[in-house]
């Protein structure tokens, strides 16, 4: 075979791939019935991992292209109308290059890939919470208090009102944030708050301000919106508050998103100094915040750090959360609290998309937010979530020794790591792969290349150090050591 992945390409390798047999497969050079090569053979000659042909045939098998048969291999099939002429189906492919959305990143479609398919592996990739974390017993207490004889129809699209007396109760108790039900919108998770206020607040064409690195720098839905972003540097104490003002005086900015505590992927919280001044110059420039805040009650310390928001006098701030790192990311309870007249553009905006959400989960999340043993599991969260990060520490010290770097957090659920030496980002996260472990790369979140961002609350205990010792196999790998 002459043909090569260009790996260059900004196009995923596992997707060149599968164009490339389409190709082969529309000008009958495998016909219907004949065996693709397998895979390991096929990785070996175009110089991939295996993981990368299998999820190239996976997207094959799933535009129905090819079969897996047991015995034989990936089998094309049969394209043939009944009177024997080609089918002539939609480019489907092409349809998918286009589109309003930009797609995500490459590298983070493959970790999704990967943790999608059946194979095995330790996930130090996504942020989200382990099973042991889970609050079970509390969603099963939660669950048997819901009424079903209640209305089943659509919810208000503002979200069901109990539980937006909840989150209001909530965010008094937990927060600092003096709210109320009307000024709250109930979200599908953090996430699609954030796109809502990009949607629903911005045009084409404003400047916006996210933090480098940061999780928002790796949501392409800013650009697929026609919005100018600029970076703010994250330092020890968060992002310096003046270069908002300099991004302001030469952009003129609209908005700012951050997440000052536990920041994700650093683990860093703001200062208070910095927080304040940031407040002044919001009020003084007149530029919107958005402050994103999944783990200000995941801290290891006795009392919980203060949000953005508690501190905020004067309405500048849109505060978004959710339950997805506290209680459980299946329930898809976000919610945004903010203005009167911003939460109804963003209802309106909701309507849009979705109607509203889900009924069910609104009432079990409500008795969660309400339920008197909240309180006794995020200290058990907090526990275990911190003998995590010791574990994970202990494994990397004894593992990589001075070669990594790594400010210990005091809360949140990442570790944003710095490995010495010459290495190729790509190649340490393929060989990681290989070995059974998914991590972030740094240049997903941002514009470090020699960084990885290990999410240690995902991790089954037992796992943790397994998985850091293939990681530091990977990486001697990516070193050249043990080639």
């Amino acid at each position: 075979m002459n043909w090569k992945p260009d790996k260059s390409s900004h196009d995923p390798i596992y997707l060149q791939i599968a164009d490339h047999f389409e190709g082969k497969m529309r000008d009958g050079e495998y016909p219907s019935g004949s065996c693709l090569p397998s895979e390991r053979k096929l990785a070996a000659t175009l110089d991939v991992n295996r993981s990368t042909v299998v999820t190239a045939y996976d997207h094959l098998a799933s535009l129905g292209l090819v079969a897996r048969v047991k015995g034989f291999g990936t089998v094309a099939t049969d394209r043939q109308t009944f009177d024997g002429t080609a089918k002539r189906i939609p480019n489907w492919e092409q349809y998918a290059k286009s589109g309003f959305l930009h797609r995500n990143d490459p590298i983070t479609r493959h970790i999704h890939a990967i943790l999608g398919s059946d194979q095995s592996n330790i996930n130090f990739a996504i942020g989200e919470l382990s099973p042991d974390l889970f609050p079970v017993a509390l969603m099963q207490q939660a669950h048997s208090r819901i009424e079903m004889s209640q209305y089943l129809g659509y919810e208000h699209i503002q979200g069901n009102i109990g539980l937006r007396d909840s989150i209001a109760g909530h965010l008094r108790t937990h927060r600092g944030i003096a709210s109320s039900a009307s000024s709250i919108l109930v979200t599908s998770g953090a996430q699609q708050a954030i796109q809502l206020i990009i949607q629903g607040l911005l045009k084409p064409g404003d400047g916006v301000a996210i933090e480098d690195p940061s999780y928002c720098f790796s949501m392409p839905i800013f650009h697929s919106a026609g919005l100018r972003t600029y970076r703010l540097s994250v330092e020890q104490d968060g992002v310096d508050p003046e270069q908002i003002v300099s991004l302001y005086k030469r952009h003129r900015i609209k908005m700012v998103f951050l997440n000052p505590i536990y920041h994700n992927p650093t683990g860093t919280t703001m200062s208070a100094e910095r927080r304040k001044r940031l407040l002044d110059i919001s009020t003084k420039f007149g530029i919107a915040i958005v402050e994103d805040d999944p783990y200000s009650l995941t801290g290891f310390g006795q009392a919980p750090e203060g949000t953005l928001k508690s501190m905020d006098r004067d309405g500048s701030v849109l505060y978004v959360s959710s339950l997805s790192k506290i209680v459980s990311s299946g329930l898809r309870i976000g919610w945004i609290a903010g203005p009167h007249s911003v939460i109804q553009r963003l209802t309106d905006a909701k309507q849009q998309l979705d109607f509203g959400h889900s009924n069910i989960p609104q009432w079990i999340a409500a008795q969660l937010l309400s339920s008197g043993e909240l309180d006794n599991h995020l200290r058990k969260l907090r526990t275990g979530l911190q003998h995590k990060l010791e574990q994970t520490i202990s494994s990397l010290r004894t593992e990589f020794g001075d070669r990594i770097k790594f400010r210990v957090p005091s809360g949140g659920i990442h570790l944003w790591c710095e490995l010495d030496g010459e290495w190729d980002e790509l190649q340490l996260f393929n060989q990681a792969i290989d070995l059974g472990v998914v991590i972030t790369p740094g240049s997903t979140l941002g514009s470090h290349r020699n960084r990885i961002r290990l999410t240690y609350s995902r991790v089954d205990d037992r796992e943790i150090a397994p998985g850091i010792r293939k990681l530091a196999e990977a990486y001697r790998y990516a070193l050249g050591f043990d080639r």
